[in-house]
């Protein structure tokens, strides 16, 4: 299973969280570990097509739960895509100082038009939608867990950014 999402939606916080039993894994440790991931001094560079080729002739063994923005890319049965309001997420990514002023932009468009959900969609992959805008990771965990235990039993739904007038008038003028 994939835990995917914009960067700053909180998928390494949720993933910490998480009961040991589900196994997750951050996806550039998987790329390194398997010979398909450069470690850089703030992240990972990953070779996707080879990692890709190498878990679908070499899955690991018992639950593993994939964390990370590029997760949902891999051979996994589903990804639960988690979501953060676009202006909070770039006051999450400003705060942290992640990323250059473009790159936040860059990420609340992503973020806004749903871009990690709907790859996902177009792998034909079953997605659950989380938002974590004002929950804590603990909490955010706990529905993880939900949707891990029981698949059939949560239902799915879809978060549309671009209802929200702010949302759209930002990326119509082109604020950053």
């Amino acid at each position: 299973m994939a835990l995917t999402g914009t960067p700053g939606s909180g998928k390494s916080r949720v993933a910490r969280e998480l009961d040991p039993r589900w196994g997750a894994v951050e996806v550039g440790d998987v790329a390194v570990a398997r010979g398909f991931g450069d470690r850089r001094r703030t992240y990972v560079r990953v070779d996707l097509r080879g990692l890709r080729r190498s878990l679908a002739t070499a899955p690991a063994p018992g639950p593993l739960v994939l964390v990370g923005h590029l997760a949902h890319l891999l051979p996994v049965e589903g990804a639960i895509v988690l979501r953060c309001h676009p202006l909070v997420l770039r006051s999450r990514l400003t705060a942290a100082a992640r990323g250059t002023p473009l790159e936040r932009q860059e990420n609340f468009v992503a973020e806004a038009i749903d871009l990690v959900a709907r790859e996902a969609r177009e792998r034909q992959l079953p997605v659950w939608e989380i938002d974590t805008t004002r929950r804590t990771p603990r909490s955010v965990a706990r529905e993880v867990e939900r949707i891990l235990s029981d698949r059939n039993s949560v239902r799915r739904r879809t978060i549309d950014w671009l209802a929200d007038a702010r949302v759209t008038a930002h990326l119509l003028d082109g604020a950053s």
